[in-house]
């Protein structure tokens, strides 16, 4: 049975990956870092299964800024594969998290490499490099297209992605970076742009709240389901030699088209229940990430599954649901202390 070590396993892409795993018969670890609150409610489901099958499941605390700590935890694991997606992820708030940020990000990725090779373990090492890194870069975007990091966010990713080719190139490490380009759920956090979109929508419907405030509706993004990209992550690892992919649709839509589709699906005029707030607009905006992802297609033959309106509907229709068990709660005296901001 096979070993994996995933960082940021209570995330989306995380929940999406360890499924994918144990349904391959991985034995799956994560890092989790100790708070007041937990925070498994993605991967509570995989516990569910634990009692009756042989999924093996195990979450250790641990924290990217704590190298000895990590050294400590491969030694004892000894994966035969880490995925590395665990970052301060979200790029609004690297402009006012920027040094957090940098630290999270990009030395926590060195942290990691290091901990491999000091703890001596023989492991493949797949880091999540972020379509981010292009920037301002004319699309569509390649292996081949140089970096021009617009946020704080995007230039730790930089970082991480040439620290980890470097480890590849000097220790000869099996050390992947998937470039992936923006890739959603409804296991996404809500206060990133689509969430948040289809979140608000399905309250609104419902009568629980009364507006939607977004920034930059005119920005461009290649978006896919994160469901069919952690399948292109373990795919990088099952190949002969480490290389760098970029995981993406090829297609391209704007913020706007986004909100349109989903509040046209709900029979409501977005034009009434969306403004625009200038405090979610970047100090420096990337105007259209679009992906090419032929070289993927071709070596690791892999395309995207699921359409952007299969995504959209996914999506509406799993808010929906929880819009419903609020409004119930709601209808029965119980106070909900949102304020439409997400």
């Amino acid at each position: 049975m096979k070993k994996a070590l995933i960082t940021g396993i209570t995330g989306q892409d995380g929940s999406y990956l360890a499924e994918f795993l144990i349904a391959e018969g991985y034995e799956v670890h994560g890092l989790i870092r100790r708070a007041s609150t937990f925070n498994t409610d993605r991967i509570d489901h995989l516990y569910k299964d634990l009692h009756d099958s042989n999924v093996r499941l195990y979450l250790h605390y641990g924290d990217l800024s704590v190298s000895g700590q990590l050294t400590d935890l491969l030694y004892g694991i000894r994966p035969d594969e880490i995925y590395h997606l665990g970052a301060q992820s979200h790029v609004r708030v690297s402009f006012d998290m920027p040094e957090y940020t940098s630290d999270v990000t990009g030395l926590g990725t060195i942290r990691l490499l290091e901990a491999i090779r000091r703890a001596g373990i023989n492991a493949r090492f797949y880091q999540a490099s972020s379509s981010e890194m292009f920037g301002a870069a004319a699309p569509p975007q390649n292996e081949l297209t140089p970096f021009q990091p617009q946020s704080p966010y995007a230039a730790a990713k930089v970082y991480a992605y040439y620290i980890a080719r470097n480890y590849r190139e000097a220790y000869n490490l099996f050390a992947c970076n998937g470039i992936l380009f923006n890739h959603e759920s409804p296991r996404r956090g809500e206060t990133f742009v689509t969430r948040k979109v289809t979140r608000a929508a399905s309250r609104i419907k419902l009568g629980l709240q009364n507006k939607l405030y977004l920034g930059n509706l005119e920005a461009k993004r290649d978006w896919g389901f994160a469901g069919d990209y952690v399948e292109a992550m373990w795919l990088m690892l099952q190949q002969d030699r480490p290389d760098d992919f970029v995981i993406a649709t090829g297609d391209t839509h704007s913020v706007r088209e986004f909100v349109e589709k989903v509040f046209r699906k709900l029979d409501l005029d977005y034009a009434r229940c969306v403004a625009i707030d200038s405090r979610y607009f970047r100090p420096t905006e990337v105007d259209c990430l679009q992906g090419d992802f032929s070289k993927a297609k071709k070596v690791l033959n892999w395309e995207p599954k699921v359409s952007f309106d299969q995504l959209v509907d996914m999506m509406i229709d799993a808010d929906m649901e929880l819009a419903k068990r609020e409004k119930t709660l709601v209808d029965a005296g119980y106070t909900y202390a949102g304020n439409g901001r997400m």
